[in-house]
């Protein structure tokens, strides 16, 4: 740095393509559901994609996108110039089909309805996730005890079973976002795993239908739960992604076109 220039011997270069990755899944992310909410007001130079009479998702397009970078990364080489090309193509990719998870879920167009907003859920877990990975966490937290060869075999794989294990049993348990942060933060997963499941989660459904004081006791935290958290999140969805239509209103992808006239 004496001369004014940046050393780069100083910068950790592994980082930077995943950096770039995920940069590119949230860029895109972004500017997609502007332009779709673009198109459903009827706004802009944006217009539906529709060749041949077929509207076109744009998670077609992100699948190319991942494909192409995901076998980029495979056998590109040539150093982080080009290891950052293909992890912006595959980011863009990610952040099209994450776009419309809902869509996939579904098998059905629900991009604004309220099943819809699993699309947006899906997408900042899976940023929050990878953004704390680039800054030090591991999955299940195997690596940040010393790794393999330092904890030996056998310790390295009971970390992995238990962090799985409490995952699990978190999704079981109806906390989906609790499970999914647990992966990286595994105090927020043991939390999902030990407290009440959700009432209509698999692990009630199994665990808690004979018996009907705990079943009342999660029904009324869930309620407790949802009505002081429930209001903020879906205000945060609604300001990056848009309001889903009213229930009354057909559910319809904000790129297709609206039904023809009766």
């Amino acid at each position: 740095m004496g001369d004014g220039r940046l050393n780069l011997a100083m910068v950790d270069t592994a980082r930077v393509p995943p950096l770039l990755a995920l940069a590119a899944l949230v860029v895109t992310f972004l500017v997609t559901r502007s332009i779709t909410r673009m198109i459903r007001a009827g706004r802009g130079p944006f217009r539906n994609v529709n060749p041949g009479g077929m509207h076109i998702h744009h998670v077609v397009p992100g699948v190319v996108l991942m494909v192409i970078g995901g076998f980029g990364a495979i056998f590109v080489e040539g150093g982080v110039v080009a290891e950052s090309v293909v992890a912006v193509v595959f980011g863009m990719g990610t952040g099209l089909v994450l776009d419309e998870f809902a869509l996939i879920l579904h098998l059905h167009d629900v991009y604004w309805s309220e099943q819809g907003r699993t699309s947006v859920e899906v997408t900042v877990l899976t940023s929050v996730v990878v953004g704390m990975m680039l800054i030090g966490s591991s999955p299940f937290d195997v690596d940040d005890q010393g790794g393999l060869q330092e904890q030996g075999a056998l310790l390295w794989a009971l970390n992995l079973i238990l962090g799985t294990l409490i995952a699990v049993v978190s999704f079981a348990k109806g906390k989906f976002r609790m499970g999914v942060l647990g992966v990286v933060i595994p105090f927020i997963g043991a939390v999902g795993a030990i407290r009440l499941a959700r009432p209509k989660s698999p692990w009630a459904h199994r665990f808690y239908t004979h018996r009907p004081h705990k079943l009342a006791r999660a029904t009324r935290r869930a309620a407790r739960h949802d009505a002081h958290w429930s209001g903020l999140r879906t205000r945060f969805q609604n300001a990056i992604a848009g309001a889903p239509n009213k229930p009354e209103q057909q559910d319809r992808d904000g790129d297709d076109p609206p039904p023809p006239p009766e």
